[in-house]
């Protein structure tokens, strides 16, 4: 196995086909969070993003993103942000995770959302955690009729507010893939609020995520899009999501909604109309990510894993990341694994986020 090192800003276009082409190999490497259009925003955003292409006599086979910071410190592409982590390779390769590591300058690689399969990275994961999906399929029928026969438990219920909201405030609509960079901003300024409000880290109070999703907001390739859809009363947004897709896999990332118009349940409404519209864009999949809420209980049709963890080799500075990252890990786990510790949690934190908004 070769093992050679590229910036990802500007990757040649062969290695760009050959990583798509090794994503369509295999169905669990078709995450658009591992597509180079997503590690190349990331690159364009953060310092010392790059990706190891793995070759067998001399043809590329496997590709692994990752960012280094100046001491060796590895972490996976876009950590914190990306729902879905892993070596994309072609069907049967394998490697050597300490060479790996070596190859790549790196003492240390922290991953949070491995895909199962990931075999070399076995002995280094510290946790596995389901992964809500949708499995989804294009039918000729209505909206109405799809969600009948998808979904008959919340049919009924969704379709009452649709029509309660088109009452009261004006009349719904929905667009899968709405260009207007307003309405980004508008649910950008709702998510803020959102973190806020319940007392979570606000990701777009950093400016490099919010320049990252503008980033991706313009990406309209054949294998990636980022994609903004938007429930509106009128011409009035109510809910709205932007999250990135490849050929065959829609990744939930940030919804939120309006929080006066809360009534008419448009995260849910949101969530139903975005599953619809998806498969008849030719979706398979809807990935809606690691983590613990009744909407995803909701929604799901099956759950695949994903695995947190350190990969090492010796040396120093991995054993002090280690000895820094993991109590905290093993902390936040213990809360969000217990509802008798996770419900007082969230507690604290929205009543930390309201005197926060006091403050403010």
């Amino acid at each position: 196995m070769d093992i050679t090192i590229h910036g990802l800003d500007g990757l040649d276009a062969s290695l760009r086909g050959a990583w798509h082409r090794t994503m369509e190999a295999s169905p669990q490497y078709a995450n658009p969070f591992l597509a180079p259009e997503f590690a190349a925003g990331i690159a364009r955003h953060r310092g010392g993003a790059q990706v190891a292409v793995l070759r067998e006599r001399g043809e590329p086979v496997g590709f692994f993103p990752y960012e280094r910071n100046a001491f060796g410190v590895g972490r996976a592409i876009g950590l914190g942000l990306s729902d879905c982590q892993a070596l994309v390779h072609r069907p049967g390769v394998t490697w050597n995770t300490q060479e790996l590591l070596r190859a790549c300058g790196l003492s240390v690689f922290e991953f949070d959302h491995l895909v199962d399969e990931q075999k070399p990275f076995d002995g280094f994961v510290t946790g596995t955690f389901a992964s809500p999906v949708l499995d989804l399929e294009a039918g000729e029928e209505s909206y109405a009729e799809w969600l009948r026969g998808a979904y008959p438990g919340l049919a009924k219920t969704a379709l009452k507010k649709e029509r309660r909201l088109s009452r009261d405030v004006g009349e719904m609509r929905f667009v899968y893939d709405e260009r207007d960079p307003k309405v980004l901003r508008t649910l950008m300024r709702w998510k803020s609020a959102q973190y806020r409000r319940t007392g979570r880290m606000d990701r777009f109070a950093r400016a490099w995520i919010v320049d990252l999703v503008d980033d991706l907001f313009q990406v309209r390739e054949e294998h990636f899009a980022g994609v903004l859809s938007v429930v509106y009363a009128g011409d009035r947004p109510v809910a709205a999501h932007f999250g990135p897709t490849s050929s065959t896999v829609f990744a939930a990332w940030f919804t939120a909604y309006d929080p006066e118009l809360s009534y008419y349940s448009p995260g849910l409404m949101m969530h139903l109309r975005m599953a619809e519209s998806a498969a008849r864009d030719g979706v398979r999949l809807m990935d809606m990510g690691r983590g613990d809420k009744e909407y995803k209980d909701w929604l799901k049709t099956r759950e695949l894993r994903v695995g947190e963890g350190f990969a090492t080799r010796p040396h120093p500075v991995a054993t002090a990341h280690r000895l820094w990252r993991r109590p905290v890990r093993g902390l936040r786990n213990t809360v969000l694994a217990h509802p008798g510790l996770r419900e007082p949690a969230d507690r604290l934190l929205k009543t930390v986020g309201t005197l926060r908004t006091r403050k403010g």
